[in-house]
């Protein structure tokens, strides 16, 4: 075989097409002035526009925008606009930590990805990191325009300590020789010592001197590390009007005391964000080494490589070269920060003391519906025997499940208590709930997941908690995750024994129940029951159940059981039977789904989907998903419910549960989707999407470019803020929500 040697044209064809999986990062003028990063090659937007799919990562920072697009919102008061800025803030930390540490454990190793843009790692990383370059401009931009309004708030940032008054400038003095001058550690670089390992997402003086009596005049780099168990902020009371003065502006104010008879040619901060994606290996002692590899991957978020690097302006090009170059990062990788670095510090603000009334307070839960102002205080196991009972959170109370849970650890005659956790609070009532059964001698079987991300060291410690307690616990499941949301509880009634299930979306969490719309389904219905029972058992156990009924499960079902789904609304459509889907998820990510989505829009089937976060489908192209709509809610509750409506020729079929339309659901994940059969309880999940549908305060479509446009009121169209409608729900509403005719 003759092997033809590639032109040079064509080489150069393949790495604009960013096809070239060795292809070189575009490369733009880095300015030693600016250190701002020019954007890819625009003939690389050709091939996103062409793909048929939107890029998960670009699709998120799409979805950071809508949350930056709270701060902009009229109807919000200046706290409000703080919190959402906060909020982008620590989305993007954990954007850089996950996201873009994964990209660069396939750049750092040399391994192949081909993102749904259609480009490679390379050229992908210089559009990725050029978009997010962008929104940052775009975040602070809308921080200079809060700033305004700071002072008819009652209270200001102070950089500048001149500024100060005589008296406030010795208060700062004083409080910077207690407490943070004995707090500082300068750790000095060069031929005697070793560069140190620094924190990741804290403060960072990077500090330039001289020796003014060396004839070499030589400059050493050293670090000071601001410490992170102090508040950013000091706080001066002048008036009516508080001063917030960051203390890394305290300490640079002060630092020569920290460097005597040397020169300070430059004192500047930064902030790194290092690689925190891990996989954790499989284990054969899910009791002892498991644990212990957990916490040694946690270890390597402290760390992992550099992956971002916040400086401010007139940082040092002599040290900033030493930086880039230990680190092997770029102007790509570099973000110039022109007011505070790290906007998650302004949740010191918002939380103040003075301003506790600032923030809106939420309504008050409503009663579920179907259950009666005189059922308040009814035995909880007696109303659950009655009927099912949907709980729409945080409109409905998380309050109905902890009191399911301490009820049945004093109950005597509950025999057993099963459950899955995946995020507990810090100080958690389920713990405590699970902690009183066991002393009250009631088998208490745990299955905890300590692969949440970020709360692993809090599922470590609740577990062995419970562990110390006499609980059966379960480490998670070798290769998986246990996403699912499941609850059991086995009651001995008179001569019979009966089983109590909860089954939802979202986390046994009181804190997070409070902030984010979820489902659960409280039930006593036997089909539910033995799923749950043959769940736990498969989970727990080595049983391998036949078939549920009720369930769908992953990883072994639930991608088929979808795709099944989607295709008899297709099938259906082409018979000329009415069809239609409708989708409340997070995420839409996995491409074989997206395209059976893709293939029932060209058969006729109406689609509607409601996807707070990351979108992969592009809606609304020609020949392709001309039926299908997309749009996101965005608004004071994070928006997490789960539910999946097939019109099945006008006898609905609706699940909720746990799991997204992600990769890592259907195969990565122990999820789980309940189908929802009491006809109020599958009314009321028909009435939730109907609901988001309509909204016009906090939805945004998504358009065929992956951009996303706000949803206004037509003429003469009231507002519908679902945030604000779901707690004045009627019986009457409810009975009258349709999706599809």
């Amino acid at each position: 075989m003759v092997k033809v040697k590639e032109s040079t044209s064509e080489k150069e064809r393949r790495r604009e097409s960013g096809l070239d999986p060795k292809a070189s990062p575009e490369r733009g003028v880095f300015s030693a002035n600016t250190h701002q990063a020019s954007y890819p090659d625009k003939r690389l937007s050709t091939i996103i526009d062409q793909s048929r799919y939107i890029s998960r990562d670009l699709s998120w920072l799409k979805f950071n925008e809508r949350v930056l697009d709270q701060c902009r919102s009229s109807r919000r008061n200046l706290f409000e606009k703080l919190k959402f800025l906060a909020i982008t803030a620590s989305n993007l930390d954990e954007f850089f930590t996950i996201r873009v540490g994964s990209l660069y454990n396939y750049l750092d190793y040399d391994k192949e990805r081909l993102d749904y843009s259609g480009l490679r790692e390379r050229p992908f990383r210089a559009t990725l990191l050029s978009k997010a370059q962008e929104f940052v401009k775009e975040q602070y931009k809308v921080f200079t325009d809060l700033k305004q309004q700071f002072k008819r708030n009652g209270f200001c940032i102070v950089n500048n300590l001149d500024s100060l008054k005589a008296e406030e400038q010795e208060e700062i003095r004083n409080y910077f020789e207690r407490t943070l001058y004995p707090m500082l550690t300068p750790m000095v670089f060069d031929s005697f010592h070793a560069f140190p390992i620094l924190r990741p997402q804290s403060l960072i003086f990077g500090v330039v001197t001289i020796n003014p009596q060396s004839e070499k005049r030589a400059r050493k780099a050293s670090f000071i590390q601001v410490p992170q168990n102090l508040p950013r902020f000091y706080t001066i009371e002048r008036g009516n009007e508080l001063l917030f003065i960051p203390i890394e502006e305290i300490i640079r104010k002060h630092i020569h005391v920290l460097y005597r008879n040397v020169e300070i040619l430059s004192a500047n901060t930064f902030r790194i964000t290092r690689n925190g994606d891990f996989t954790l290996d499989e284990s054969d002692d899910m009791e002892a080494d498991f644990i212990e590899e957990v916490r040694q991957k946690l270890k390597t978020r402290r760390t992992g490589r550099v992956v971002r690097l916040e400086i401010q302006p007139g940082f040092s090009e002599w040290l900033l070269n030493i930086l880039t170059n230990r680190w092997d990062i770029d102007h790509y990788n570099i973000f110039e920060i022109s007011e505070l670095i790290d906007l998650t510090a302004l949740w010191e603000i918002i939380k103040h003391p003075d301003f506790k009334t600032k923030l809106p307070a939420f309504p008050a839960p409503v009663l579920p519906l179907g259950i009666h102002q005189n059922e308040r205080e009814a035995d909880i196991f007696e109303l659950i025997r009655q009927k099912d009972i949907l709980l729409h959170h945080p409109y409905n109370s998380f309050e109905w499940v902890l009191r399911l849970l301490e009820d049945a650890a004093e109950d005597p005659n509950v025999l057993s208590i099963k459950m899955t956790i995946y995020r507990l609070s810090r100080h958690s009532r389920v713990t405590e709930a699970l902690l009183k059964a066991a002393e009250n001698g009631k088998h208490v079987s745990a299955l905890f997941e300590l692969k949440a991300r970020f709360d692993e060291e809090n599922n470590i410690r609740e577990a062995q908690r419970l562990q110390k307690a006499g609980c059966y616990i379960v480490y998670g499941i070798g290769g998986y995750k246990t996403h699912t949301k499941l609850l059991q509880i086995v009651r001995k009634e008179g001569n019979e024994v009966r089983r109590y299930v909860h089954v939802a979306s979202g986390n046994y969490n009181e804190d997070t129940a409070r902030l984010y719309t979820d489902i659960g389904l409280l039930s006593a219905n036997e089909t539910y029951a033995q799923d749950v029972s043959e769940f736990f058992n498969a989970i727990t156990g080595h049983s391998i159940p036949d078939a549920y009924q009720y369930l769908i499960t992953s990883p072994r079902d639930m991608r088929q059981a979808l795709i099944q789904l989607i295709r008899q609304e297709a099938d259906n459509a082409k018979q000329g039977k009415p069809s239609g889907i409708c989708i409340k998820i997070n995420s839409l990510e996995d491409r074989i789904v997206i395209d059976e989505l893709y293939a029932a829009s060209q058969a006729g089937v109406p689609i509607k989907l409601i996807v707070r976060g990351i979108c992969c489908l592009r809606p609304q192209r020609a020949g392709l998903s001309d039926n299908i709509e997309v749009r996101s809610i965005v608004g004071d509750y994070l928006e997490h419910s789960r539910l999946y409506y097939f019109h099945n020729a006008g006898d609905p079929l609706i699940y909720g549960g746990s799991a997204d339309v992600m990769v890592r659901s259907f195969e990565r994940r122990i999820e789980s989707l309940f189908l929802i059969v009491d006809p109020l309880a599958k009314q009321q999940a028909i009435h939730i999407l109907a609901s988001c549908w309509r909204d016009n305060v906090n939805a945004y479509e998504m358009q065929e470019d992956g951009t996303y446009t706000k949803i206004m009121p037509k003429q003469g169209e009231r507002l519908f803020n679902v945030h604000k409608e779901f707690y004045r729900v009627s019986e009457k509403a409810v009975a009258q929500a349709r999706l599809f005719d």
